[in-house]
Parts: C-alpha cells; structure tokens; sequence
C-alpha cells in the first residue's frame, strides 16, 4: 500500500506519577489509537480498475457471452467514464470516520452497475435472444450478480 492508501494515527500519553489518585483515567487516555484506511485510493489503484474494466468489456468475459464485446477503442474511453463516475458518486459518501471499506464497496457496486447499463445499452432489445441466464451462469446467479460479484472481489483485491 501506498502512503496515501494508509492512515496511521499513534498517540500516547505519558504513565502518571503512582500517588497521583486519577491513575485510572489517566491510563485510559494512554491506549494507542491506530486507524487505517483505504479510501482514497491511489491513482495506481484507479488505473487498475481502468485496465481491469478496458479487459472485461472488450474481451471474451461472462459479460460478453451474454452482451457481446466492445471495440477496444471504445471500451478505454467508457472505461474511464464508468471508473471516473463511480469515483465520484463514491467519494461523495465517504466520510472521515470510514475505514473505507464501505466506501470501497459501493465503489465496485457502481462500477458493476454502469457497466452492466453501457453493454445492455450498446446491446439493444436482441440481448436476451442469446442463451438463457442459466445457460451462462450457474442457477442461482443472475447474469448481473455474476458479473458484478466478479468484477467486485477484482477491485477489492485492487484497493487492498
């Protein structure tokens, strides 16, 4: 992890005189504070989750085999779209006092989500005359929490 990825706070205070009668509290107060956070992420990391998506929408993927693929020349610029649009939306409802985990999980959801809106779009009405969701994945997945839950533990792994 980069500097910018990790948030280490440390603070202590010094042990009271033994006579002193707040020693109670005083010790309290002495516990070492540590607290880590993943969000922001890095550039490095955004980048990652650019090149992950760039593959997954123009190579052979669940997503293709039920959407069909996009150009590799479109599919960097809608890449970049969907990455920079879902940084937004997800850095708008991150707060100081997240670990950043929450915050790294709707990140990937709103990636998943648009994505799966750009090729159903590019797809047009004749999307579901190709084979059957259960055809594609296993019965108990949808195509969309296939493809989300796959592109999900990518990014995860990313930003860890």
């Amino acid at each position: 992890m980069s500097d910018s990825e990790t948030t280490t706070t440390v603070s202590t205070t010094a042990p009271p005189p033994e006579d002193d009668s707040s020693a109670t509290d005083t010790k309290k107060q002495a516990r070492n504070v540590i607290s880590f956070s993943i969000w922001p992420l890095t550039q490095r990391t955004r980048d990652a989750v650019i090149t992950r998506l760039i593959e997954t929408l123009s190579t052979t993927s669940l997503l293709s085999k039920r959407y069909g693929t996009v150009p590799h020349e479109e599919s960097l610029e809608v890449s970049r779209r969907i990455e920079e649009e879902a940084f937004s939306v997800a850095t708008a409802l991150a707060s100081s006092e997240d670990d950043g985990l929450e915050v790294v999980q709707l990140y990937s959801k709103e990636i998943s989500k648009r994505m799966l809106e750009t090729v159903k779009a590019r797809a047009g009405p004749n999307a579901n005359s190709g084979k059957s969701a259960t055809e594609t994945v296993s019965a108990d997945m949808t195509p969309t929490s296939a493809v989300s839950e796959e592109f999900s533990s990518s990014v995860e792994t990313e930003a860890a």
